[in-house]
């Protein structure tokens, strides 16, 4: 992958870093009941127009965090590219919330790009919009070797031990998170964002531009589990995937026909493994 785009060092500025909004901004409001005036912390949001090759591709509404990492998940997870290789330069622009990306992206990938037909107008709570045609939204993607399940040891505590990769979240809230343990079962990090598929995004950005391997670990979401995020995964080389909240019937189903595993991790009871399917499983 082009050295400008592999993980700055903590701390560094990048000169054509853009001017955002902070990840969350004090705001006053007014109690219904008595008329007096108190503030609080808001998640913000901004839009981030995306352009390949000088055509652009989308509109996406998200948290001002990490928006490298995003663009480069967001092109593997759509399908854009095959592999972070095929993105020759990322350049990051504009200003308060409207905020623009130009990605130089490899010849093969824009051709491909364009044949799909494909204007995605997203927003953060729609994850296959612009989607012209079933076999877009269905795509026939890699089946998965197939990995051994994690121990359950180690999604003991999860849903506690978390918290400290959702600094935004236990802040403001409004927001949803991405994460991955590594094959150690350590949690190495977490990305945040408005959007569901924006964090799990971000999160796959995040992997690929500081070369950590997934091999034996699992990405983790704190939000519902359908089939777009599947797909995210699957794309990703990710082999294992756990959902605080429940899946749906179609994400089981591409999971299982993928060879992903799927485990959906309860509040109140134990870790509910999806797929594979036991041999007597509906």
């Amino acid at each position: 992958m082009n050295a400008k785009l592999m993980q700055q060092p903590a701390g560094a500025v990048l000169p054509s870093a853009p001017i955002a909004p902070a990840a969350s901004q004090t705001y006053s409001y007014t109690h219904l009941a008595s008329d007096t005036t108190d503030s609080t912390a808001l998640a913000e949001e901004v839009a981030l127009a995306i352009a390949y090759n000088g055509i652009s591709q989308a509109v996406m509404l998200v948290s001002p965090t990490d928006l490298e990492d995003f663009i480069v998940g967001f092109s593997i997870g759509s399908g854009i590219i095959a592999s972070a290789d095929e993105i020759y330069d990322l350049k990051l622009s504009g200003c308060g919330s409207a905020q623009q990306a130009e990605v130089a992206i490899a010849s093969r990938a824009f051709w491909n790009l364009k044949t799909q037909r494909r204007q995605l107008a997203g927003t953060s709570g729609c994850g296959l919009c612009g989607v012209e045609a079933v076999e877009q939204a269905l795509p026939e993607l890699t089946v998965l070797a197939g990995a051994p399940l994690p121990p359950a040891v180690w999604l003991e505590g999860l849903r506690q031990r978390i918290g400290a990769f959702q600094p935004l979240g236990r802040h403001c809230g409004a927001v949803h998170a991405a994460l991955f343990m590594n094959a150690q079962g350590e949690l190495l990090m977490g990305r945040e964002d408005i959007g569901r598929h924006n964090a799990l995004d971000k999160l796959i950005g995040a992997l690929i531009r500081q070369d950590i391997a997934t091999a034996g670990g699992l990405a983790i979401v704190t939000s519902r589990c359908s089939l777009e995020l599947i797909q995210k995964v699957l794309r990703a080389g990710i082999q294992t995937l756990v959902s605080l909240s429940s899946p749906t019937g179609l994400a089981l189903q591409w999971a299982r026909h993928h060879n992903l595993n799927l485990i959906h991790l309860p509040q109140h009871s134990a870790p509910r493994v999806y797929s594979p399917a036991m041999e007597n499983q509906a």
